[in-house]
């Protein structure tokens, strides 16, 4: 499990995940070399498991975004395994979550505006295989968007 050097090792590298590690170190008042080990050994039992660069998709012109939930066919046994091999080839899915109960799967879409959604929507998600129902949800606002952990 994790100790509080641990703790905040990882609290300030979530807050400036692209510090350097001297400042890393320092801000978690570790020697740099104990840093370094932990930071590995962090990283070899899957605490940690990589770095990522966050690219605002609305900077880039992207003006909408819409959380399709996704009830499918059961009758199927390949419904499931069908459908998200499927859904992961559309480029405009940003991300796809999976459920237990009435809804099965969720996808969320950017697109420019809502005419290239509409066509995201005709031309990749209508030939998705195995759809039973689909409910479109418009995103509206992001009220809190954080992966940080309470560390």
């Amino acid at each position: 499990m994790l100790d509080d050097s641990d703790r905040r090792l990882l609290r300030h590298l979530q807050a400036d995940p692209a510090q350097p590690i001297g400042q890393l170190a320092e801000a978690a008042r570790l020697p740099l070399a104990t840093a370094y080990k932990r930071l590995d050994k962090l990283q070899a039992s899957g605490v940690l498991r990589g770095q990522h660069a966050i690219i605002d998709w609305q900077a880039l012109g992207y003006t909408v975004e819409v959380s399709l939930r996704i009830t499918l066919d059961k009758t199927n046994p390949r419904a499931f395994d069908d459908f998200l091999e499927a859904a992961r080839d559309v480029p405009d899915v940003i991300e796809i979550q999976t459920f237990l109960g009435r809804v099965d799967a969720r996808l969320k879409i950017i697109a420019r505006d809502l005419v290239a959604y509409q066509q995201i929507y005709r031309d990749r998600i209508l030939t998705l295989p195995h759809i039973a129902d689909i409910e479109a949800l418009m995103h509206v606002a992001a009220i809190k968007n954080s992966r940080a952990l309470p560390l």
